[in-house]
């Protein structure tokens, strides 16, 4: 067995335990392994670890790699930042996008969305600690602009992602998951069938499960650390 292997039995059986303690079925929970930076070969040996779906953080690496890796049938989600100038390649060749903050994202993806393909998976990104720092929608600007991306052509809104802030206190991080949860039940109450939760990575994953994770995000815990300066929390 693979280094990327055995991490990757690890961190299922890490969401099966944390699925179970919950009250919830792992079956609910589903694993994105977060490969930006990693070369292609890390990603086939989680491909043939049983992985399907992978996060990348850049446009271009991530659209490479979608490319270098078609045979294999992976499901490609896109979650770091998007610039309007850098939507193309993500409508393209993508299944989701995580991160969508402004409308003016979600337009140029639905309008660059090719009609042949399935409609585009996305989710709102929500800034649930107040950081000026942090990307996403402000929780009070949020259900307009669920509103207005339900109602794009081409695209399909799955749900919500938050980054909280790092920390190590486990409170503090599941208030924050919570706070997602609560907006996405506000949301479907408002008749938006919104069913995934974007949130947890590799430090966090047993709080976000708690709290009700549909997708946790985990890059450290699979490939290894990356070389990220200290004020940086890994995926």
């Amino acid at each position: 067995m693979t280094l990327i292997a055995a991490n990757l039995q690890a961190v299922r059986a890490r969401i099966e335990q944390a699925a179970i303690a919950a009250g919830r079925d792992p079956a609910t929970v589903g694993l994105l392994a977060v490969s930006k930076t990693w070369p292609a070969d890390a990603l086939r040996a989680a491909a043939a670890a049983g992985q399907r779906a992978f996060g990348e953080n850049y446009v271009q690496e991530g659209a490479d790699k979608v490319a270098e890796l078609a045979a294999l049938d992976l499901e490609w989600h896109f979650i770091g930042p998007l610039q309007s100038n850098k939507t193309r390649p993500v409508a393209g060749a993508f299944d989701w996008v995580h991160s969508i903050d402004r409308l003016k994202i979600a337009d140029r993806l639905s309008a660059q969305r090719d009609a042949h393909l399935p409609p585009l998976n996305v989710c709102i990104q929500v800034n649930v600690s107040g950081e000026d720092s942090k990307s996403g929608v402000a929780p009070d600007e949020l259900p307009a602009l669920a509103q207005a991306v339900a109602a794009l052509p081409r695209l399909r809104l799955r749900g919500l992602m938050c980054i909280p802030e790092p920390t190590d206190d486990v409170a503090l991080l599941r208030s924050r998951f919570a706070t997602l949860r609560t907006l996405k039940d506000a949301l479907v109450a408002d008749g938006l069938a919104l069913d995934t939760l974007s949130m947890g990575m590799s430090h966090d994953i047993e709080a976000a499960i708690a709290e009700g994770a549909t997708i946790v995000r985990v890059g450290t815990a699979i490939f290894g650390a990356r070389p990220y300066p200290t004020a940086v929390a890994p995926a």
